[in-house]
């Protein structure tokens, strides 16, 4: 038996569930997919969202799917002896419950009219010649087929909707990004988001702490892919060496992933009938991988672009090319400025950056987390002077 559907949507996380709501809402029939039997679960990162986004994205957060508010960050050089904190309309946010968030975004998508298949794997996609035309699906344990006149594949990190519709939306190695985090409760926090730098203890990456109301936090590390021991290793080590902080702390829950931290996808996301969006499109955060808000900002453009061509019958890759187009001067801008940081940063010691962290004060901090490169490329001069080595590294953000 065959279903259709004017646009169907594989994964049902953050870039998911804002594809279907947006799609639904503009008048089309949608159905979306999750392979999952919990919505939410596994965690993949330190949930943490920017409450400026939420009001730019139209989305409303119920106070049960916030588990601590934040009122800033506190980054923290190699040494320990620079701490930068930052408190400002963007640091200004929550920790979120991600299985109650999911759900609630889930929710939202159905109350605007799409059919969510929970617990149904998409296995194949349906092609008519080089266009995708549906999917194959697991539902209820029996493979049935659905047809669309536009597919979004939203499904993660480990995508391959993409793949299999022709698409090369594989991460390099070099730009993937492999993170590890603990619950753990007995640990000390401030409402703010703590950001740990060091290339001995994080290579190409950093260490966070996520408060998560009274003593419970997130604590993980990011580390570059390329060539370096697992994640796990790095956090545990990291660990050990303050029990000062950590030794009364006590592991509830583990969770891990793969981040891809390259460059965001754009045209490549795109194929004859078919949109790739969110973490699957590599559209995260190089800095810090992040990419709850992101996804969905990705997902919202992608809802709304797919369902403006099927309604129209333009679904053709040239048509759909309007949500690369619309994506790359928009939240692609941001990205690529990030991306440009972090091959920088990538390229610094943990001398380096605690001679940066001493040269500059926190509004320089502030303004390159903001990528306001200019101004303070021009303020290091002087540093510059004393380590010639890193002109040619710092001159790259200028």
């Amino acid at each position: 038996m065959a279903y259709d559907f004017d646009v169907i949507v594989v994964g049902c996380g953050p870039a998911g569930a804002m594809a279907a709501k947006a799609a639904a809402k503009a008048g089309c029939s949608v159905a979306a997919f999750d392979k999952r039997k919990e919505l939410g679960a596994p965690v993949r990162c330190g949930e943490g969202i920017g409450l400026h986004w939420m009001e730019e994205l139209g989305s409303k957060l119920r106070p049960k799917a916030i588990s601590a508010e934040i009122n800033g960050s506190v980054l923290i050089s190699p040494d320990w002896k620079r701490k930068v904190e930052i408190r400002n309309a963007e640091t200004k946010g929550v920790v979120v419950d991600r299985k109650v968030f999911d759900k609630d975004l889930a929710l939202d998508a159905g109350r605007a009219g799409t059919k969510i298949f929970a617990h149904s794997e998409v296995v194949d996609v349906v092609k008519d010649g080089a266009k995708i035309s549906g999917v194959k699906a697991f539902v209820d344990g029996k493979l049935e087929e659905f047809r669309a006149k536009v597919v979004i594949a939203a499904d993660g990190g480990e995508s391959t909707i993409g793949r299999l519709a022709g698409l090369n939306t594989v991460s390099t190695l070099y730009d993937t990004d492999f993170g590890v985090e603990y619950e753990m409760v007995n640990v000390e926090c401030e409402d703010l988001i703590e950001v740990y730098f060091s290339v001995a203890d994080a290579p190409r990456g950093y260490v966070w702490v996520f408060p998560k109301g009274k003593d419970v936090a997130n604590v993980g590390v990011g580390i570059g892919g390329l060539n370096t021991p697992n994640a796990k290793y790095y956090l545990d080590k990291w660990l050990k060496v303050h029990p000062e902080r950590f030794g009364k702390a006590t592991t509830v829950a583990m969770k891990g992933g793969i981040i891809p931290v390259g460059a965001p996808m754009t045209d490549g996301a795109v194929g004859e009938g078919i949109i790739v969006a969110g973490t699957a499109a590599h559209q995260v955060d190089p800095i810090h991988g992040g990419g709850i808000c992101l996804a969905m900002e990705a997902g919202k453009i992608a809802g709304e672009v797919a369902a403006k061509n099927a309604l129209a019958g333009t679904t053709d890759r040239q048509h759909l090319l309007e949500y690369a187009r619309i994506y790359e001067k928009g939240p692609a801008v941001k990205l690529l400025k990030r991306l440009k940081m972090r091959k920088v940063l990538e390229k610094l010691s943990d001398d380096d950056l605690n001679a940066i962290f001493a040269h500059l004060d926190d509004k320089d901090i502030d303004n390159l987390l903001k990528s306001n490169f200019k101004a303070v490329v021009a303020k290091m001069g002087t540093l510059l002077i004393t380590r010639p080595g890193l002109v040619k590294t710092i001159s790259a953000l200028a």
